[in-house]
């Protein structure tokens, strides 16, 4: 059984909402959150990207960036712009990208359910950043922001979102990239926390290195915080309404020149030149070299293994590894990866401004190839999955 615990949320005043709200810390880098944040003293990224307001080359490392974090969600919690929940509570939280939505429960999730596979990974975490995230949720002594999670489509919890939704709501409206954020406080928690008594798991979509830094930090911590260090926050999503973008992948450099790479393709594999970028089925991958698209199907893999079976594990089977010399892709400095938010052109434009030499456009990932890598306790080849829209950080902050 998965645990759903109420919290008292620290959160923004209604009418300070939208400018409070940002989008979450690891989607930009330093420079990008600086200049989004310029002007706006209010935005979250003050306390999720503290850097930006020490001097310009800090590293974000740095002992004063998490010091710095601390003393700016202090501020913000004392402050006229937010308010903190009376009682426990958990929320519906709405997100509409381009005409399509996307609802969830926010609330918080237990410590001891990550630790014990209740909640279900499928990725590697890396070290640094779990430091990075584990210093800023001791120094805080808060979490500061929601990971995403989901579960298999429950009817008793469709139920409960409905009706939330039939109230007035905390929240609502569209961020500077379109994207509308609504968010309804739940009147009956008891019944939403019966409701998740069913749910026996649920499963990381996004924010691996969050859900390691809670647990780390609540280890650490132990009983000198309160018990609420044990929890941590959450948007959990029905598995129907989520949606995973393609992760694509970029080559810097083709070992034996794209012409010689392109013949040795042709003469394994059926390749056809294509006008469009977009892969129209699984198996199918399209790949972009010398100002032209080219697409081809993928051979299934002799393995049994599920992760073999991906697009992206079939794609180092039977073109990395044996075309491009590439035979690990997490530790391989000559692949890269770009989000498919970004879009084919960004493939394109890099290859014409010889940035890199090769684009591979992929087909999406699907959210049942996701629960079947964690149900069989594997992990995800890397950047297999790019979950859009994003959730907004600064909505519900939990303090322990």
């Amino acid at each position: 059984m998965a645990v759903l615990h109420p919290f008292r949320a620290i959160r923004p005043k209604t009418e300070h909402a939208a400018q409070i709200a940002c989008v979450p810390y690891d989607v930009i880098n330093t420079q990008e959150a600086r200049a989004l944040a310029e002007g706006k003293p209010l935005s979250f990224l003050h306390i999720i990207r503290p850097e930006i307001d020490l001097e310009e080359g800090i590293d974000e490392h740095d002992d004063r960036v998490y010091l710095k974090g601390a003393s700016n969600l202090a501020d913000y919690i004392k402050g006229p712009h937010s308010i903190q929940e009376a009682d426990p509570s958990l929320y519906v939280y709405r997100l509409v990208m381009d005409g399509r939505k996307q609802t969830g429960i926010f609330g918080c999730v237990s410590v001891a359910d990550y630790d014990n596979d209740v909640i279900l990974k499928h990725e590697l975490t890396r070290p640094v950043k779990e430091d990075d995230r584990t210093r800023h949720i001791i120094e805080q002594r808060a979490h500061a922001e929601p990971i995403m999670l989901t579960f298999r489509d429950n009817e008793e919890v469709s139920a409960s979102i409905t009706e939330t939704m039939r109230s007035a709501w905390l929240y609502d409206f569209v961020a500077e990239d379109g994207i509308q954020h609504t968010i309804w406080k739940v009147a009956n928690t008891h019944k939403l926390e019966s409701a998740f008594e069913d749910v026996p798991q649920l499963y990381v979509a996004d924010g691996h290195h969050r859900c390691k830094a809670a647990s780390r930090a609540a280890a650490e911590l132990g009983k000198t915080a309160s018990d609420e260090v044990n929890y941590f926050p959450a948007v959990l999503f029905p598995m129907g309404d989520m949606k995973i973008l393609p992760y694509n992948r970029v080559i810097k450099q083709i070992p034996q020149g794209a012409a010689a790479f392109l013949e040795q393709l042709q003469k394994r594999y059926a390749v056809r030149t294509v006008s469009k970028a977009t892969p129209s089925q699984a198996g199918d991958i399209c790949l972009y070299l010398g100002g032209q698209w080219h697409c081809m199907t993928l051979p299934e893999s002799e393995s049994e293994v599920v992760t073999d079976n991906l697009d992206v594990g079939r794609l180092t089977e039977f073109i990395l590894q044996p075309l491009l010399e590439i035979t690990d892709p997490r530790t391989d400095k000559n692949i890269d990866f770009v989000g498919g938010i970004r879009g084919t052109r960004e493939l394109e434009t890099i290859v014409n401004e010889g940035k890199v030499e090769l684009a591979i456009s992929m087909y999406p990932t699907s959210i049942q190839e996701l629960v079947d890598v964690s149900d069989a306790g594997l992990l995800m080849p890397p950047k297999s999955t790019w979950f859009e829209p994003k959730l907004r950080s600064g909505f519900l902050v939990h303090t322990f």
